[in-house]
């Protein structure tokens, strides 16, 4: 039987190599910064969620130092057994407070914070109605909570309405989305969503990684953007390895969702905390972002001048106000090759191919950070110039010069 598994993981390995798919490490070595070392070649990255700057930033260093002192590495144990420390009550409090709900609560990843909340919150006879493009790690949470799903067309709120009035049961019904979807980069129209959920009677669950800490006067992210609150989004999950500069996920709302979760989710209560260090940084992250709004002002600035920069060369900028800016190029391909022409000229700018955007819609996926310049925007703009100009249109070369290719 062992044969005929290795057999098949051949197979598919062999196809995704025909097809120009294989993924590759990449090493950095050195901190998360704009200008890297990355398998031994200075490179100027645009490929990072580090979006306020924060991952190397030396108070959220300080900060886990301290609590490596005081806590030691390891939490030892689950939350509910003794691993969960003061870090962790204290950052639970900030994020309650930074996203204005009663209670968070926190979890090691934001995969297993949405596989968490869904299993609590649906079952078999319940339906979830998820946007299509969501992130992968909502559609495999609803899919292993074992419950009825109903896609509605990306980012439309008038399919949603079908679909709801198309499923009226009793049981629960909770409409998931993206708050920032991961490849686009654009928004989610969350009043409409909103508005609709409730008309037929259902909670709306707001994924906000790519949102939280960049979007919204204050950072609230998506919801703070639209100007949206609890009985607006019942359920918001955030993560803390993207604008927070740190790692781990958490889940903030009501009292009675909070203490649901605690008790119920699966992915909480069977696995060890996060270690307390990583707790003590995060806290110290998000007071930062808190005060330091400069961070937002400056990465919307770039994000401005990336788009007329875009247009000036004659490509479509980017919809959304999000760091995650993508030009799309249509064939595998081609992608593949910009990205090692980009690479070559020393500039990280990954290629994003199927299965993780759909056929045809291959593309560069650009991310800024507040930690960019103006002056590394501009070169990223000329280089790009330079770049495609040299491309034939339809280029299909999936053996980019170096046999090198990009995720």
């Amino acid at each position: 039987m062992n044969g005929w598994i290795e057999a098949r993981l051949r197979e598919r390995l062999d196809h995704v190599r025909a097809r120009g798919l294989w993924r590759r490490h990449r090493t950095l070595n050195g901190p998360q910064t704009p200008e890297q070392v990355v398998d031994g070649r200075p490179v100027l990255a645009f490929c990072s969620n580090d979006y306020l700057g924060l991952a190397a930033d030396p108070r959220v260093a300080a900060a886990a130092s301290d609590g490596l002192g005081r806590y030691g590495l390891g939490a030892g144990a689950a939350h509910l057994v003794n691993g969960h420390t003061r870090a962790h009550a204290a950052l639970e409090e900030a994020l309650a407070a930074f996203t204005g709900r009663p209670r968070a609560l926190l979890f090691s990843t934001g995969y297993m914070a949405n596989l968490g909340v869904l299993q609590t919150l649906v079952g078999r006879h319940d339906t979830v109605f998820e946007d299509r493009l969501n992130h992968a790690s909502l559609i495999d949470a609803a899919r292993l909570a074992g419950c009825r799903t109903r896609r509605y067309r990306h980012a439309d709120p008038v399919h949603l309405a079908r679909r709801l009035r198309e499923q009226r049961t009793e049981t629960a019904r909770l409409v998931i989305t993206d708050g920032v979807f991961s490849m686009d980069g654009d928004l989610a129209p969350l009043p409409e969503l909103a508005h609709t959920a409730r008309r037929y009677g259902a909670w709306l669950m707001v994924d906000d990684a790519h949102g939280l800490g960049v979007l919204g006067r204050h950072g609230g992210g998506s919801c703070g953007h639209f100007g949206l609150g609890m009985d607006d989004v019942p359920v918001l999950m955030g993560t803390l390895g993207k604008a927070f500069g740190t790692a781990g996920a958490f889940v903030a709302g009501s009292e009675t969702l909070v203490e649901g979760l605690t008790q119920f989710a699966r992915t909480y209560v069977y696995t060890t905390a996060m270690p307390a260090t990583l707790a003590a940084a995060a806290l110290a992250a998000v007071g930062i972002a808190t005060r330091e709004t400069w961070r937002r002002e400056h990465l919307a600035a770039l994000i401005a001048r990336l788009g007329a920069g875009l247009e000036r060369i004659g490509l479509s900028r980017p919809p959304g106000a999000s760091p995650i800016q993508p030009i799309v190029l249509g064939d595998t391909g081609r992608a593949i090759a910009a990205a090692a022409r980009l690479l070559e000229h020393g500039l990280l700018v990954p290629a994003i191919r199927p299965p993780t955007v759909p056929e045809g819609t291959a593309r560069l996926r650009i991310t800024l950070s507040a930690r960019h310049t103006e002056a590394q925007v501009d070169r990223l703009v000329e280089t790009l110039d330079r770049v495609l100009a040299r491309m034939p249109p339809e280029h299909t070369d999936l053996n980019p010069p170096g046999g090198r290719t990009t995720r």
